[in-house]
């Protein structure tokens, strides 16, 4: 699965086009609520690539996907509308892509909350526009899963500060992350 962008030119061009044009071969949806709103989400597959320039050079390339969703605040009543497009190598089947899309988001949330939340990425440090920035980034991200562990029931926070106090405990966080695949 493979999220396209606008900075991707033609490719994205031409999906979106041709998501317009052919009829789907397979559509479901899925509604989620929870945290104060209602999610819809569309998703639509087309399976002919015939149309798609240089689709032999993208290996496996099964599907072209088009996620509608729309978002109801039930709080402020404010409603949020967002299409995004996709390739695949999976089997055209919506329901399992529109879930396979909604778990990477789910996972890709939790990261960045992580690294939002316990390293402060977002508050524009000092660093950002030099080289520092690149190995503070790549620091955060190496010692995240071991921070996230089941070794204690702390928060992040409280698990960087144990760790930064207690030398065992921080040498446990890391010979568990070493044994992770």
């Amino acid at each position: 699965m493979l999220a396209l962008k606008d900075n991707q030119g033609l490719l994205a061009e031409q999906v979106k086009r041709l998501v317009l044009l052919l009829n789907s071969d397979a559509v479901a949806e899925q509604i989620d609520c929870g945290h104060g709103r209602v999610e819809q989400r569309k998703c639509s597959v087309i399976a002919d690539l015939s149309m798609i320039e240089k689709a032999a050079e993208w290996a496996s390339l099964q599907g072209l996907v088009r996620i509608e969703s729309e978002r109801y605040h039930k709080v402020s009543g404010k409603v949020e509308r967002e299409i995004r497009y996709y390739i695949t190598s999976l089997r055209p089947d919506a329901a399992r892509l529109n879930t396979v899309i909604r778990q990477h988001w789910g996972i890709e949330n939790k990261l960045h909350w992580v690294l939002d939340v316990a390293f402060s990425e977002d508050l524009g440090s000092q660093t950002c526009r030099t080289r520092g920035a690149k190995l503070l980034g790549a620091q955060s991200h190496r010692t995240q899963p071991a921070q996230t562990g089941q070794t204690s029931k702390r928060g992040i926070k409280g698990k960087r500060l144990k760790a930064a106090w207690n030398h065992p405990y921080l040498l446990n966080y890391w010979e568990s992350d070493m044994r992770r695949p």
